[in-house]
């Protein structure tokens, strides 16, 4: 896969670059003149409000990015919006025993995914929210399936006279490219272990292979259940009411004479059909209005946070602390760059907890599909070193922790899983092009002399060798084996028996914890509890510390230039509109490219899943 990445890596880094490039000018211009502005003040709660949770771009366990690079896309709108899950979940929190707070209003319109299990760990804090007795409100014009997932979930959900709810399933279709490549007179040399390892599909075949195919069916078909299942829950629906709307689509929406926001109302997936202004009336009797806005009196769940944060801050805790390290994108060698996990920088991580006193025990987020073999190798080791310190470690599985997200978790003493997690997937792949006939059509030549066989043997314009084949396969089937090896000791059981589960294949939560992968079902939570167990703290006199990379001096300017422009350009107008239907598009195509260019390891050895559903 060497060639391939460096391809795609050349790519990313030359239109990355042009685009800095462009903006720069811009960026300083801009910043500079909010420096020199007043300090936007820390915001504040109104007496009676509500409490809006403005969902935008793709739920994430970590912010993607530097400080610079969200810079840059604040101001441009070239930065795809992310919401950090754990801000939702403890505004919500915060916002459920405020007496000020008196209800939230539930925006999903400008989301656009992140994986199931973050929506459940959402839906999970909406509904303990309302436990409080306070009501969620949701509103929306049209809504996504995704988006409807988290509006189920509350307590009066409006759609626009005009709208619609979209739910049609799950589905997993990619691009397929070897005819292309066969055109172009590329030649993609594939070396894996495991039947089901699908990954270099694209580049190998001009279809789905049956295996994959099987695999991908066998998580998707429970992981739609359990969507549905949520939703039914959520709304009191009789069984199969989800799918009945889904699969009686066309007869049901002729029915209703072509009015899906009718439809939906029928179907019981909304509480009725109101304008905005109408929705805006309701909640504002609720909490008052607004006189500046004319709305109703809110404030926004990041601003929240932002203004009860230093209340949180004084809290103690006599007992220690449990710390939470984020390991979300590809794994990669060195440092990493913005939404990768870098061996060297998540290594020394790990070794700082290992040594702070505080740290009592560390909970691993998960939210991978793997990557580099020898990245993951060195991450491994770290987890190996902490636990053998003394300090419980507890992997906790977010939307995917497959490969080598699996395998940097193996060593922890206890593994959590959602349900959906999408995890397993045991097998390791190399991959490499060449372009020796894409330069004969051109009339060009490679020749000249060495000393071996193996010398030069992985210039690109050259056609491998047998030697070198032969080399690349024992490589990875050495790699498989200890890929497997490791596993079994770690989960105590023969290698015949992780054999038997792996070859690449994938596998639901539920169906993990069948087959010995993980120990428990549960989020993050549960899992921060489960290590405070194990280190004996006692119960409500420790505290939860998620760690973050550690900023250089020019990235703390940079976030501090960021938190105040932001303020100052949301009060001016100056914030990008959301991003269309195409930029959408276009983002993951563009995270596609990036997690290809991703491909570093210099062994060209691959534990890497790219498991996706849309």
């Amino acid at each position: 896969m060497g060639r391939v990445g460096q391809l795609f890596r050349f790519l990313w880094r030359a239109l990355d670059g042009l685009r800095r490039f462009l903006h720069l000018l811009l960026l300083l211009l801009l910043f500079g003149a909010l420096a020199l502005a007043v300090r936007h003040p820390l915001p504040l709660v109104p007496s009676k409000a509500a409490l809006v949770v403005h969902l935008q771009g793709r739920l994430v366990e970590q912010i993607s990015g530097s400080p610079f690079d969200r810079s840059l896309g604040l101001m441009t709108g070239d930065h795809e919006p992310e919401t950090l899950v754990r801000d939702v979940v403890d505004a919500l929190r915060e916002a459920s025993h405020d007496d000020r707070i008196r209800l939230v209003v539930l925006d999903t319109s400008d989301l656009s995914g992140g994986g199931y299990a973050k929506l459940r760990a959402i839906a999970g804090a909406l509904q303990d929210f309302r436990k409080s007795g306070k009501k969620v409100y949701a509103y929306a014009r049209y809504t996504t399936q995704e988006q409807y997932y988290l509006m189920a979930h509350a307590d009066r959900a409006y759609i626009d006279p005009t709208g619609e709810i979209t739910i049609s399933g799950f589905a997993a279709y990619g691009l397929y490219f070897h005819d292309a490549l066969e055109r172009l007179g590329v030649t993609v040399e594939v070396f894996k272990v495991g039947t089901h390892k699908s990954f270099t599909e694209p580049f190998t075949r001009q279809s789905m292979s049956a295996e994959d195919r099987e695999q991908t069916l066998g998580w998707m078909t429970p992981l739609w259940k359990a969507y549905a299942g949520g939703v039914q829950s959520a709304r009191h629906l009789p069984e199969g009411s989800v799918d009945g709307y889904v699969h009686d689509a066309v007869t049901l929406l002729k029915a209703a004479d072509g009015d899906a926001a009718l439809l939906a109302e029928q179907r019981g997936l909304v509480d009725g059909r109101k304008s905005s202004l109408e929705f805006e009336r309701e909640i504002a009797a609720l909490v008052g209005e607004d006189h500046s806005t004319h709305s109703f009196n809110a404030i926004d769940h990041a601003d929240y946070l932002v203004a009860v944060g230093p209340e949180s801050a004084l809290t103690r805790h006599p007992a220690g602390e449990v710390a939470v390290l984020v390991a979300a994108g590809d794994i990669v060698t060195g440092d990493g760059g913005p939404g990768q996990i870098g061996a060297d920088s998540f290594a020394q991580s790990l070794r700082k907890a290992r040594y702070e006193d505080d740290v009592k025990a560390v909970v691993l987020r998960i939210d991978s599909g793997g990557g580099s073999m020898l990245a993951s190798e060195v991450i491994r080791q770290e987890v190996a070193a902490l636990k053998a310190a003394g300090k419980p470690v507890i992997a906790s599985f977010s939307s995917v922790a497959a490969s080598g997200g699996y395998y940097i978790a193996m060593e922890a003493d206890q593994i959590w899983s959602e349900p959906t997690s999408i995890t397993g997937s045991i097998g390791v792949f190399g991959m490499t092009a060449t372009f020796e006939r894409t330069l004969d059509k051109l009339g060009v030549a490679s020749d000249g002399v060495a000393t071996s066989p193996l010398a030069g043997a992985m210039h690109p314009e050259r056609a491998l060798a047998p030697e070198t084949r032969e080399v690349l396969q024992l490589g990875v089937a050495h790699a498989y084996r200890d890929f497997v090896g490791r596993v079994a000791k770690a989960r105590n059981k023969a290698p015949a028996d992780i054999e038997a589960i792996a070859e690449g294949r994938v596998w639901i939560g539920t169906e993990a914890q069948k087959i010995g992968l993980v120990d428990r079902l549960g989020g993050v939570e549960s899992a921060v509890k489960a290590a405070a167990v194990l280190a004996k703290l006692p119960a409500g006199r420790y505290g939860v510390s998620w760690r973050e990379k550690e900023l250089s001096w020019r990235e703390r300017v940079l976030r501090e230039l960021r938190a105040d422009g932001q303020g100052l350009a949301r009060t001016v107008g100056l914030l990008p509109a959301p991003p269309s239907i195409v930029a959408r598009a276009l983002g993951g195509a563009a995270r596609e490219l990036r997690s290809l260019g991703s491909l570093d390891d210099p062994r060209h050895l691959y534990a890497y899943c790219g498991c996706d559903s849309r």
